[in-house]
């Protein structure tokens, strides 16, 4: 049930952080996975990480708020391996400041990139997976989805906001494409270590692990195990769920 040995995957953002671990987790569970992200050389040493696993991959470069991108990634794939399996919509990105110094230009970046990604990639995919009659669509949400956060915790509204569209996209989809065999599900992390909370770590790390109630902030082993499950036939009948994997910070709300 839990097998996802020869499936096809797509992580977006799969070069560095959390992707790079999901990558490398269906990577390891036998999947062949094709990552994409502006950064091609990251992308590439996780290809060559992922050959080293005894599985097919691919590294393409794409920006994912760039429809021709999306289209060359989704062709490409097409044309080496036939099918799609399974959609990772992991890349992201997010500005931190006070809400009244927010540039417009920053909230159209983190919104194009956390929301508008995800929607271009999960509309090509989708066409591909509603004539398989199968797949699977994972969006990655955030535990800041899900309300307001305390501005001396983390001051960065776009992103917060960014990833409480994500979980209303993950369950609209969720209704819209489960006729047809395709399960949209989201996973929410905590806190976890990655170029997006380097700096925000450094500043108040110590404080924020005070409030999680594992009193540690989240590794890849943790994120990764979810990730493979909702790859999995384990899954075919959750959707349109949020999992939250966030070490007992949601429990205490």
């Amino acid at each position: 049930m839990f097998a996802v040995k020869d499936k096809v995957a797509i992580v977006t953002g799969g070069g560095r952080g959390l992707g790079k671990e999901m990558a490398l987790a269906l990577g390891g569970a036998g999947a062949h996975v094709v990552i994409c992200s502006r950064n091609q050389t990251a992308c590439e040493e996780v290809k060559q990480s992922l050959i080293g696993l005894g599985v097919r991959s691919l590294a393409i470069p794409c920006d994912v708020t760039q429809k021709g991108d999306v289209l060359n990634v989704v062709e490409t794939v097409m044309k080496e391996f036939g099918r799609i399996d399974i959609l990772i919509n992991n890349s992201g990105t997010s500005w931190a400041g006070p809400f009244a110094d927010i540039p417009e230009d920053k909230w159209d970046k983190v919104m194009d990139v956390n929301v508008k990604g995800a929607f271009l990639f999960s509309q090509e995919v989708s066409r591909i997976m509603v004539q398989q009659k199968r797949g699977k669509i994972i969006n990655i949400a955030s535990v800041t989805g899900f309300g307001g956060t305390n501005p001396m915790l983390m001051d960065t509204v776009p992103y917060n906001t960014s990833k409480g569209a994500v979980m209303t996209l993950t369950k609209d989809l969720a209704v819209k494409l489960a006729p047809h065999n395709i399960q949209v599900n989201a996973i929410a992390p905590g806190f976890f270590p990655t170029k997006i909370t380097k700096e925000l770590f450094a500043k108040q790390g110590n404080m924020i692990k005070q409030l999680i109630p594992a009193r540690r902030f989240g590794q890849a082993e943790d994120l990764n195990g979810v990730a493979v499950f909702l790859s999995s036939s384990a899954s075919d009948y959750i959707n349109g769920h949020i999992i939250v994997v966030d070490g007992g910070i949601r429990a205490q709300v």
